[in-house]
């Protein structure tokens, strides 16, 4: 009995989440920030000409990373925030992600990315308070896997 009773709740609380969640479709919305070749005209095309502060994130990336497949990459900030934007300065198209961040959750992100060679990520997060705030992190990426 105390089984049914667990995923009874669990049905519901899957049924509920949907309509307290929501996301902009970014790609829909700014098309043209998934065809910036760089970083800087990426950042335009999202969010205009900003001047982002270089403060209030935490961002953590390898020193190597041995897969540029499956790169780890830790996004953390105490900043009240509306929107967290990840991009890097190697592939053909330089956005990686915009996320929407629910208002009063905490920005507290773990995501992996593709890189095809050694550069840097850049995020940017656009607070609740108006301001824009950026941190980059430049790092190798070993081919094919064997730190070479």
């Amino acid at each position: 009995m105390q089984r049914r009773k667990f995923l009874g709740f669990s049905a519901a609380a899957l049924v509920a989440a949907p309509a307290i969640l929501s996301a902009k479709d970014f790609r829909k919305e700014k098309p043209d920030v998934w065809k910036a070749k760089t970083v800087d005209d990426a950042i335009k095309k999202l969010y205009g000409d900003i001047k982002p502060e270089e403060k209030g994130i935490k961002l953590k990336t390898p020193e190597v990373a041995n897969n540029g497949g499956q790169i780890p990459i830790g996004i953390k900030s105490d900043i009240p925030a509306k929107t967290v934007a990840v991009f890097e300065d190697v592939n053909p198209e330089a956005a990686v992600g915009v996320f929407t961040v629910p208002e009063g959750q905490p920005v507290d992100y773990l995501i992996k990315i593709k890189m095809k060679k050694t550069g840097t990520v850049t995020v940017i997060l656009e607070g609740t308070d108006g301001k824009f705030y950026k941190a980059s992190n430049h790092f190798k990426v070993a081919l094919g896997g064997c730190e070479g």
